[in-house]
């Protein structure tokens, strides 16, 4: 089983955000197994840090070495004192993107794009952080505006806060609007991430985190601290019984097709067409994880 038919598919169970001004953390994540490594020059960087960030960060991804992760950038926004500069600093870097903050419309990822491609990041990748309202109902159409974006990063705490929602741990308030974004993506094929888990300390409460993500249909999970890495790409990679299940779908398909019928059963059940896209979609991320090797699939515990 191959992913022929999603030929730039990369799994992005994990992503890892990753403070640009303190060097310890840029060097640990070289050896950490997330999926994505997030470079931050925005939320957890100071405003008297924020020159100091970007100088270390270009400083530190000369050495692009960062294993089999995504290595991407999230900049100030735009119309910020730094935005621009971080844009002139880091689109010529040896990294696979750039993440924009606070993105509210197409008209706004696109005039981010072009200052992106001024100072000559035409080959990166885009993702879009949304994290407000009005990024929310204009989710659907930001994720059709261009190829360039891949991703779709959620921001939760500043969407509920937006929304003057008490956080609760099953997330009842923020459902709808996560379920709006999942939407829009689905329908124009992009990733999906959901937002952090900021408990460090619960692990009971770190896990339901990363299967209710699952289970709402992202492709992955922001990631504040390495010890949540095991949990969130566990939850997210698909085990054995999985595998399995996709495998006798393809057989019992193909068995169908070659009898001239379109759809089949397997223990009574009746198996569609779209069951079949399901079982290779299972496959295709779990041979993509295989790929890394297995003693990388997962980082420390909680």
């Amino acid at each position: 089983m191959t992913c022929n038919t999603q030929p730039k598919y990369r799994p992005r169970r994990s992503a890892l955000y990753v403070p640009a001004h303190h060097q310890h953390y840029i060097e640990k994540s070289r050896d950490l197994k997330s999926d994505v490594i997030i470079f931050d020059l925005q939320e957890s960087v100071p405003p008297a840090r924020k020159e100091q960030a970007r100088q270390l960060l270009v400083q530190q991804l000369s050495d692009y070495d960062f294993g089999y992760s995504e290595k991407i950038v999230r900049v100030n926004r735009l119309d910020s004192p730094w935005g621009k500069e971080d844009i002139a600093a880091i689109a010529a870097l040896n990294i696979d993107g750039v993440l924009f903050p606070d993105i509210e419309s197409e008209e706004q990822l696109a005039n981010n794009i072009a200052i992106l491609n001024h100072h000559g990041g035409h080959k990166l990748s885009v993702m879009a952080n949304i994290e407000s309202p009005l990024g929310v109902l204009r989710c659907e159409q930001i994720c059709a505006s261009t190829d360039r974006l891949t991703t779709i990063v959620m921001g939760t705490t500043d969407l509920a806060n937006s929304l003057r929602i008490n956080m609760t741990l099953d997330r009842q308030g923020l459902l709808t609007y996560l379920s709006m974004c999942i939407l829009s993506a689905r329908a124009h094929n992009k990733a999906i991430i959901d937002g952090p888990h900021f408990n460090l300390k619960d692990a009971m409460a770190c896990e339901f985190s990363c299967r209710q993500a699952r289970d709402l249909g992202f492709d992955g999970k922001a990631v504040i601290h390495p010890v949540q890495l095991t949990y969130t790409n566990d939850a997210l990679t698909p085990k054995a019984e999985d595998i399995k299940k996709a495998k006798d779908i393809i057989t019992a398909m193909e068995l169908a097709q070659q009898q001239g019928q379109s759809v089949a059963v397997i223990d009574d059940r009746l198996i569609e067409p779209c069951l079949e896209q399901w079982a290779n979609r299972v496959i295709c991320l779990y041979n993509k994880v295989s790929e890394m090797g297995q003693d990388e699939l997962f980082g420390k515990p909680c």
